[in-house]
């Protein structure tokens, strides 16, 4: 039997962090790649298990993705499914975000999946792989001042459909676009302080809740099965129905 191997970028919390739980559990081999320190030592500490590779990877780095597709590699032999899931914000008016904030959320959330996509692409191949981005509802709709962080969205639903087209047929390509997601929901208790959601909050959502990383990581691990594989260039927006919902004060 294959031992499959799964690479999420900024897999050491929120919704990253659930995925490679959800794919630790079902018995795949799983790498992550972090830049957060705190965030690394504090999986480490958690997980003991032979399963599991930590790479510290800045995405937007050319080499240092270049180093951990290497190190994967030598490790694991092979590459199945890569999730991009790295991402950043920088949410301020526009008239104070500066060049360089706006760079920087574009280099990492934007110019680390073209990055990741590229140098996993030939192991990708040899496996029939898949592609995974996770992009938002972000890319499609706005509160104020987000501008950065949902033009690198944007980028992402894209990106995704121009990779599917010259991946394919060897690679799908497909992204998930989470709405309001309780990134906390899986935590260590010691990790993270819940956010306290209201009634209001839950039931302005037609599934009656805010979402959870569950909701995320299940619809991941069914994109990445290969009995899908008629599935690609798609967008799946994952928000309880939010964004279909007309709203009037």
């Amino acid at each position: 039997m294959i031992e499959k191997v799964i690479i999420v970028t900024g897999g050491a919390k929120g919704i990253g962090r659930k995925i490679v739980l959800h794919f630790l559990k079902m018995h795949w081999k799983c790498a992550i790649w972090e830049s957060d320190t705190k965030a690394i030592r504090d999986m480490e500490r958690e997980l003991n298990d032979g399963n599991l590779f930590i790479v510290r990877c800045d995405v937007s780095d050319e080499q240092e993705v270049k180093r951990a597709v290497h190190l994967t590699i030598d490790l694991f032999g092979r590459i199945d499914v890569l999730i991009n899931n790295a991402a950043i914000s920088c949410n301020k008016p526009l008239s104070e975000l500066k060049l360089a904030e706006w760079q920087h959320v574009i280099n990492v959330n934007l110019t680390g999946s073209f990055l990741c996509s590229k140098y996993c692409e030939i192991h990708l191949r040899d496996s029939k792989g898949s592609i995974i981005n996770i992009c938002s509802t972000r890319a499609f709709q706005s509160e104020s001042n987000t501008e950065a962080y949902s033009a690198s969205k944007g980028g992402i639903f894209a990106l995704t459909h121009a990779l599917a087209i010259s991946l394919g047929p060897d690679v799908r390509v497909n992204s998930i676009s989470p709405g309001w997601i309780d990134r906390t929901s899986g935590q260590e208790k010691d990790q993270v302080e819940h956010e306290i959601f209201t009634e209001a909050d839950h039931f302005q959502h037609p599934a009656g809740r805010v979402g959870t990383t569950d909701d995320i990581s299940n619809l991941v691990w069914f994109l990445a099965q290969s009995e899908n594989g008629f599935i690609t260039a798609q967008n799946f927006t994952i928000d309880g129905g939010m964004t279909r919902k007309m709203i009037y004060v």
